[in-house]
């Protein structure tokens, strides 16, 4: 049976490879979470392995967050007032939420470990997203404030 499982997990991680490229490009794939996976312990764990979120060299994410709410609300934050330059872009404006949102920020515990062997530490908060958007809506999760 547990080896039954084990060849599954492969196959599944093994699909989610094949098609990463895609699915990788989508805001709401690579940060929202809603509802909320009940995953009791190690969300963060479960979740970045679930989804194949690391870095390009196959190292694991430093930080990561998952948001909480609904895409639609997500989407009405390109229609924001709150309009500033990105924190990592001095060129690229971001729009902040009006209205706080449910996280969770996922920090890696050891820095330089290969994926999939990633632990983090979880750290739920309320925060304004920052987001970049497009025409058709949110295109890059940019960061929060607290």
């Amino acid at each position: 049976m547990v080896l039954m499982v084990i060849v599954f997990l492969l196959l599944v991680l093994w699909e989610n490879e094949l098609t990463g490229d895609v699915m990788l490009t989508s805001i709401e794939h690579l940060h929202v979470d809603y509802p909320q996976n009940t995953v009791p312990r190690r969300y963060c764990n479960y979740m970045i392995l679930q989804r194949v979120i690391r870095e390009p060299d196959h190292t694991c994410t430093k930080l990561h967050v998952f948001i909480h709410e609904r895409p639609q609300k997500i989407n009405s934050v390109c229609t924001s007032s709150k309009k500033k330059s990105c924190p990592n872009y001095s060129e690229v404006f971001c729009f902040q939420s009006e209205t706080r949102f449910r996280m969770t920020v996922c920090q890696l515990i050891d820095d330089g470990t290969k994926y999939p062997a990633c632990r983090y530490h979880i750290s739920p908060i309320e925060g304004f997203i920052l987001v970049t958007c497009d025409d058709l809506g949110p295109v890059n999760f940019q960061g929060y404030v607290e």
